[in-house]
């Protein structure tokens, strides 16, 4: 939702308007519970979890805790066997201290986008939409502004944020307390782009945009007659078995299982417990609820062809640069999906997300690897954003 990928430019803005966060003191917990897969420090006193050496992975997390203040950290990293670990660090509730839920639930954000895509390249698929047909064709009248014209701006434009409609986020986290519990419809969050001046003619520039993803989000309900949500949940989350994903409905602010608290700075760098929330503010571009085993299972289905066929796998996968959306400059965007280049060699999939109280970063390789990490509050600094993402970069390398 806000500032989804910390990309540099805007990150800058973002702490001149919130203050930087004063990093909370916190003891670290590092043990991990589940049915499958065990994984504690040595003095863990968590019941039910065994001892494990420590490792790069928790190291990466216990160091976001410690070193860079968010309160919690949680990841579940698969390997090319297919074996799943968790790991937690920091605390779930600072009111109570109590650790950090394994594979807990959390506000997964900007993940939605790729959701949205998928779904909306099924159409495709199906014949129902044309990538390259204008949004007009869909969505009459909707797209009109000050360089904004519907008519000359397609569907693939909008799915790779390459339209020119500006974004809304700053409107929105400027002043986050106060909106915290409003609702909105789809329609006034695309309004606020399109009171503004297009960044750029369709096609000749690349600018992240949440109202791109609200555009996409109507044209599935139009094309479709029925919600996006719906759409989402029976297209991907029921068909792939993601049990701890949903499409929270229209006016719940609570999560519905286990979950760490989340934390976001007021306009004095106060620490606000923002857990609950209406998501709506981020609809289309960022309203699902799920976990990192979660987010692991869908990129690994979709990038094994259990979601779109070859044509349009093909056609989500052909990227552009996309300097912006990333802290390191290289990233390239395809349809609701970017890469992610390793440190240990070769690419990954990848789109990550930022809910007011929790920053999540997730990729999938084609030989089978996938991690997510999720972090509660917001980043402090640029280093401690880019840290995130380096986390993401070790669980993805440590795979055998």
């Amino acid at each position: 939702m806000f500032n989804q990928r910390n990309r540099p430019r805007r990150f800058k803005q973002r702490t001149a308007a919130l203050t930087l966060c004063v990093p909370l003191l916190i003891a670290g917990l590092s043990a991990c519970e589940d049915k499958d897969f065990l994984f504690a420090d040595e003095d863990s006193s968590v019941e039910g979890t065994a001892p494990h050496r420590s490792d790069a992975i928790q190291a990466s997390l216990d160091q976001l805790v410690h070193n860079d203040g968010y309160p919690g950290a949680l990841a579940a990293v698969q390997g090319r066997d297919g074996q799943v670990r968790d790991y937690i660090a920091g605390v779930g509730d600072v009111a109570t201290g109590q650790p950090v839920p394994v594979n807990g639930q959390v506000r997964i954000a900007s993940n939605t986008k790729t959701f949205v895509a998928t779904v909306v390249l099924q159409l495709v698929g199906e014949g129902k939409v044309e990538l390259d047909a204008p949004v007009e064709t869909y969505l009459p009248n909707l797209l009109r502004g000050d360089g904004i014209d519907g008519r000359k701006i397609t569907v693939r434009q909008i799915l790779q944020h390459t339209s020119g409609l500006d974004d809304n986020d700053a409107e929105l986290a400027t002043n986050y307390a106060d909106v915290q519990h409003t609702f909105f419809e789809p329609r006034q969050l695309l309004d606020i782009a399109l009171a503004k001046k297009a960044l750029f003619a369709p096609g000749t520039g690349w600018s992240y945009s949440n109202p791109n993803y609200i555009v996409a989000g109507l044209l599935i309900q139009q094309v479709t007659g029925r919600p996006v949500g719906e759409e989402i949940t029976r297209r991907i989350i029921d068909r792939i078995g993601l049990r701890e994903t949903y499409w929270p409905p229209a006016g719940e602010q609570t999560m519905r299982g286990k979950h760490p608290h989340g934390y976001f700075p007021d306009t004095n760098g106060n620490q606000l417990d923002v857990t609950e929330m209406d998501p709506s503010m981020g609809w289309a571009a960022g309203q699902l609820i799920g976990t990192p085993r979660d987010l692991n299972r869908f990129l690994t289905a979709l990038l094994d062809g259990e979601l779109l066929e070859p044509e349009q796998l093909e056609q989500m996968q052909t990227i552009v640069d996309a300097p912006e959306f990333d802290t390191t400059g290289n990233a390239r965007y395809g349809l609701g999906i970017a890469t992610f280049e390793l440190s240990c060699g070769g690419t990954a999939w990848t789109h990550g997300g930022d809910a007011p109280g929790y920053t999540s970063r997730n990729a999938a390789t084609e030989d089978g690897r996938a991690a997510t990490v999720v972090v509660t509050g917001a980043p402090t600094s640029l280093p401690a954003a880019q840290h995130v993402e380096q986390a993401l970069d070790t669980a993805l390398c440590a795979q055998p």
